[in-house]
């Protein structure tokens, strides 16, 4: 139950991040869920996308160092201590969290977490194991 997540390394200047979400609705690509961390000099986008590859080979084509990862996304009661309850597993596991974002939809009792851990297959395990429900891309897409 593996998510495609593109990463877009861009610099930290002016334009950049709309250029980038430019190109992606130009080409009709629908920006799911994202995430921005940034240093002095440059920023990591990650994007989970319905066009995974459109989007990679979109960005490429306009001057972005794009990659492609797999993170983890998990359904939890959108509700006091959803987070807590999948890290506490994760920690009890002995899972080591990369990083992490979230989502919700106002539609639903459900949030959505987005996980990059240092053993994703364990990850996964872990979490089915655990009760916790894994969406796939299409899944998060349909949201």
């Amino acid at each position: 139950m593996r998510v495609e997540q593109i990463a877009v390394f861009l610099e930290n200047k002016s334009g950049r991040l709309a250029e980038i979400t430019r190109i992606l609705a130009e080409k009709g690509i629908n920006i799911r869920a994202l995430s921005v961390a940034d240093t002095a000099d440059f920023g990591i986008l990650r994007l989970i996308v319905d066009k995974v590859d459109l989007a990679k080979e979109s960005l490429r084509a306009g001057g972005f160092t794009v990659g492609k990862t797999n993170v983890i996304a998990v359904e939890v009661p959108d509700q006091t201590g959803g987070l807590a309850s999948v890290l506490k597993v994760a920690h009890e596991a002995e899972l080591n969290v990369e990083y992490m974002y979230a989502f919700v939809n106002k539609s639903s009792d459900n949030a959505v977490l987005i996980f990059r851990f240092d053993d994703m297959d364990k990850a996964i395990a872990v979490m089915q194991q655990s009760g916790f429900t894994l969406l796939n891309g299409e899944q998060i897409c349909s949201i």
